[in-house]
């Protein structure tokens, strides 16, 4: 389950992105908080196994009920695992209330927003409390330096992934030294050509909105049903992906043909591919 509320406030003000430095009123920090709880409590009365990814526009951890929810659900015996996408701008004591063996972070590099050593020591944290979990950068080029001196001083067991920059075209030579750093790079390179291809979402993968909405994934408008008066299980089933082009990792890494649940077996929510380093195949490079 991907879940995305109505938070779209960020600490950060990242040039390539649309909610950098935004901040939402009271009222709308009340709404996304009471959304979030009442899915925190939906997923902790299920009676089957839950796997869930929080992937917020903003930034969820500087909220408490965020914190909470995560910890909370890490320590439920039905909950497989709980991740969320940060920037690890906030501290990490909140996970000593989490679940370490449950509980999974996809965090995100954005030079020029934190100084290089706190995000290091922040990532040397987690390593050191056993949370599982992967460090990425976007592809553009005055993040290529930082981005090769983070893989060099990273634990080498720590994943560090690259997005492509959004609407960039990276010829094979602007490719190279980034899938040097991120031998899976040649999977986000490019968009997947994904119309009529079978795809996980809508089956055993869905994506909810704040209001209990729930679609096949963040980037189809269809609605299948809403979470909590149960409606959308009966649009549940295997389908094919209706749209031209996939470019977002959340929604690539579950069409089927791509393989790449058995690349990041056992750490599709966080982004950590089975293996790593030692057996991960450069073949997607």
């Amino acid at each position: 389950m991907l879940y995305r509320g109505p938070l779209a406030s960020c600490d950060y003000d990242c040039p390539y992105c649309p909610f950098a430095k935004r901040r939402d009123r009271p009222e709308e920090l009340r709404r996304d908080r009471a959304a979030l709880e009442r899915f925190a409590g939906w997923v902790a009365e299920r009676d089957f196994p839950v796997s869930v990814l929080f992937t917020p526009w903003g930034e969820g951890l500087v909220r408490s009920w965020y914190r909470r929810a995560v910890a909370g659900l890490s320590r439920l015996p039905h909950v497989r695992r709980v991740a969320i996408q940060t920037n690890l701008s906030g501290r990490l004591t909140w996970l000593d209330d989490a679940d370490p063996e449950r509980v999974a972070l996809w965090a995100t590099y954005h030079p020029g927003q934190v100084p290089y050593d706190r995000f290091v020591g922040r990532c040397r944290e987690l390593a050191a409390r056993g949370v599982r979990f992967s460090v990425g950068v976007v592809g553009l080029a005055e993040h290529l330096e930082p981005a090769r001196r983070l893989r060099a001083e990273l634990p080498p067991e720590v994943y560090l992934w690259v997005n492509a920059a959004e609407g960039h075209e990276y010829t094979d030579a602007e490719a190279a030294p980034w899938a040097a750093i991120d031998p899976l790079f040649g999977y986000s390179r490019r968009p997947h050509e994904s119309r009529g291809l079978p795809c996980r979402t809508g089956d055993d993968v869905i994506s909810v909105s704040g209001d209990g909405t729930v679609r096949r994934c963040h980037f189809l408008p269809e609605v299948i049903g809403n979470l909590y008066d149960g409606s959308y299980l009966d649009g549940l089933r295997p389908r094919p992906c209706p749209a031209d082009r996939c470019d977002c990792h959340i929604g690539y890494v579950h069409l089927e043909p791509l393989g790449l649940y058995d690349v990041f077996a056992g750490g599709i929510l966080e982004r950590v591919p089975a293996g790593w380093p030692d057996q991960v195949s450069r073949s997607g490079a």
